[in-house]
């Protein structure tokens, strides 16, 4: 097959997220199949990364997004119906690039990621096409009302209305992907979709491994994310305010680690005696063998965290919040264990600092999990089984 695939944002170096999906579902898929990228140009500095996906993608494209026309766009979309996660990529250039690409290319199939790009394919009903979904974002931003304040609280309350109206485009795709049965129950029951399929989020098995038996006996407590990303520095403040003391009261020499690129101010203030920021880390598989614990304490977000993934590919046991356990489709203690408050997540950490047992146990269920679902090899083959489908109707 002849495929492109149009990113949202430039996907390297795939560290985290977006990036990280598209750049890792490509390189599985290049081996047997002819790939094109599209994305924006928003950092002239990214076009050093241009030879390490030319060795996956034989052509590349890239449109400039300057920030002064992200500021014009998110100006102006303030004022009017659109979500502003979709009037920020408004560009009439991007359209006329697609315009050119599709007349001449002759593509079997279009995978699009992310609501944000739904904007420039959606008059295409002729090409076989893909809607890949991170999760259903009006939920995410509808959970995102309810844990701030303020103008944040405002906000959130005028993009969730937006989007909630938004993503009836969706029904205008052959084929929505979202990478959560709880995200896919969503759409279709409150948004009434039925187009809806399942594509998970997925692990490099290669990278993110270790043995469960091997982990330290200590009293080491990670979180890892890209640290100015909301959910993340909402959850890091959450679990150091409200649940690290109780933990503390049992263990006293019990740490932090927060592991993760751009730390913004607010998580910057969190370090202390017991409590370490890192900043970016290279190899975030050599910071996983450092910890006996993995936590997820975020409050809101929709989807399957990628930290959450990579600890159970690691055989590290996790102790999350509902974000983070419901889209995973697994049983309590099945690599995760779930908390539903700040006293039980604490007590939950305890509990399996103090019984290392249970901890090996509950690392190599997930790395069970991980192989049999989330490996990239196999959501990648998964997506091929989707682009086949979309075909086949596109010819019936």
């Amino acid at each position: 097959m002849k495929l492109l695939f149009h990113a949202n944002r430039f996907p390297y170096p795939p560290f985290r997220g977006d990036k990280l999906k598209i750049y890792n579902l490509a390189r599985q898929l290049c081996k047997n199949h002819e790939l094109h990228l599209l994305t924006f140009l928003e950092d002239e500095q990214d076009k050093q990364y241009i030879d390490k996906l030319g060795e996956i993608f034989t052509a590349i494209y890239l449109v400039p997004l300057p920030k002064s026309k992200v500021y014009t766009n998110s100006l102006r979309t303030l004022f009017s119906n659109k979500p502003v996660q979709v009037g920020y990529f408004e560009s009439q250039a991007m359209q006329e690039k697609i315009q050119q690409l599709v007349s001449v290319q002759q593509y079997d199939a279009v995978h699009i990621q992310h609501i944000r790009l739904a904007q420039f394919w959606m008059s295409y009903t002729g090409l076989p096409r893909i809607l890949d979904l991170p999760d259903a974002f009006s939920l995410y931003w509808k959970r995102r009302i309810d844990n701030t304040s303020g103008f944040s609280r405002m906000f959130a309350a005028m993009e969730y209305k937006r989007l909630k109206a938004y993503e009836q485009h969706i029904s205008r795709f052959p084929l929505a992907l979202v990478c959560s049965r709880e995200d896919k129950e969503y759409l279709e029951q409150e948004q009434g979709l039925d187009n809806i399929a399942l594509l998970p989020n997925g692990v490099d098995t290669a990278t993110f491994h270790n043995d469960p038996d091997s982990y330290p006996d200590n009293r080491t407590i990670l979180f890892t994310g890209n640290m100015d990303y909301a959910p993340n520095v909402d959850g890091v403040c959450y679990f150091t305010e409200e649940i690290f003391p109780l933990i503390k009261q049992q263990l006293p020499d019990a740490r932090f680690i927060i592991a993760g690129q751009r730390p913004v101010d607010k998580v910057k203030a969190l370090a202390g005696k017991d409590i370490t920021v890192t900043g970016f880390i290279p190899n975030l598989a050599d910071i996983y063998k450092e910890a006996a614990l993995v936590v997820s304490p975020l409050r809101f977000g929709a989807g399957t965290q990628n930290k959450v993934l990579e600890a159970m590919s690691m055989g590290i046991a996790v102790v999350s919040m509902d974000v983070g356990f419901g889209g995973l489709d697994i049983r309590q203690g099945q690599g995760v264990f779930r908390a539903t408050s700040a006293r039980e997540f604490a007590e939950q950490c305890v509990h399996l600092l103090l019984h290392p047992g249970e901890r090996i146990a509950c690392g190599k269920a997930g790395q069970e999990v991980i192989r049999e679902r989330y490996a990239w090899e196999q959501v990648a083959a998964r997506l091929e089984g989707y682009f086949e489908q979309v075909i086949r109707h596109g010819k019936g």
